[in-house]
């Protein structure tokens, strides 16, 4: 990934981290730095099924998860699926569907399958949603809802390069994509196996106390209206497994939940008196202070 997404380290850990927990990320970041780019390289890394799936106003549930279809032929009906049969699908802007299309998503990032016409249907394993979205441009766009926030491990931006790294992919792209150039590495049933391995890694229980401190921490505090929630405090738990394995350990330090804290937590907060959708770096800088006041077992 790294060959293809250049100056941009962190941001290629944080997709393989959530991609080992078996959870979903947010990529929120101004257009043209590279979102699109990070979540093609995945896909192509891995061989799965990967999907792009633009999100628009006119949107509809259907075309996310799927439709029944009557068959003439056979005078029964199909059901068709939809572009979230996939193992990595990148949902692009999702912040400009509405409400109800948004909610579509919902029960295949938590359950990991989708419910139509009475009928349930397993999703393809591994599953990942890279989801993108604008957090400077509001026109037209429907703020997500909490219960969805709730559903991604983290939320990270990539940031413009630096001059050298910019060099480097105007360099890169005089022939063409080099993401097309990319082959996979892993496959699937690989992840699968990779990711019971992060729920062997250990935790020791003072660890396990620290993490707790630090999402209690953020209900109690008077800063946040809204604090972490334990679905939240689970994904930030598989995190920090997941960080670990990432690093080559078997074990989580308290490093790992520090680095962890701030992507995994801050977007699941509501500060008071501050309106949700100009809040991020306030709450990320009130995350940090809070974190660096609880003490750090030895």
């Amino acid at each position: 990934m790294e060959r293809v997404v250049l100056g941009k380290p962190d941001v290629v850990r944080s997709l393989v981290v959530t991609l080992l927990a078996a959870e979903h990320i947010l990529l929120e970041d101004v257009p043209g730095v590279g979102k699109t780019l990070a979540a093609k390289a995945l896909a192509r890394s891995i061989e799965g099924v990967f999907h792009r799936l633009q999100f628009t106003p006119d949107l509809l549930p259907s075309d996310i998860v799927g439709s029944s279809l009557y068959r003439s032929d056979r005078q029964e009906f199909e059901f068709s699926r939809g572009p979230v049969f996939a193992n990595v699908l990148l949902a692009d802007e999702i912040n400009r569907a509405p409400p109800r299309t948004q909610s579509a998503l919902l029960e295949a990032m938590s359950e990991k399958q989708v419910s139509v016409d009475g009928a349930t249907y397993r999703l393809p394993e591994p599953f990942i949603v890279i989801a993108t979205q604008n957090p400077f441009e509001f026109e037209g766009t429907y703020a997500l809802p909490e219960s969805q926030m709730d559903r991604f491990l983290l939320r990270t931006s990539i940031g413009y390069p630096l001059r050298s790294v910019e060099r480097d992919v105007l360099s890169s792209h005089r022939s063409g994509e080099p993401v097309e150039t990319l082959g996979p590495v892993v496959t699937p049933e690989e992840i699968l196996a990779t990711q019971q391995t992060v729920r062997d890694v250990r935790f020791d229980s003072s660890l396990v106390d620290y993490l707790l401190d630090i999402v209690r921490a953020t209900r109690s505090t008077e800063s946040f209206r809204v604090g972490a929630s334990t679905r939240g405090a689970l994904s930030f738990y598989r995190g920090c497994q997941a960080q670990a394995i990432s690093a080559g350990r078997d074990y989580v330090t308290p490093d790992d939940i520090k680095q962890m804290a701030v992507p995994a937590l801050a977007h699941r907060m509501i500060p008071e008196g501050v309106f949700q959708a100009a809040n991020r770096m306030s709450v990320e800088h009130q995350l940090g202070e809070l974190i660096e006041m609880i003490a750090v077992p030895v």
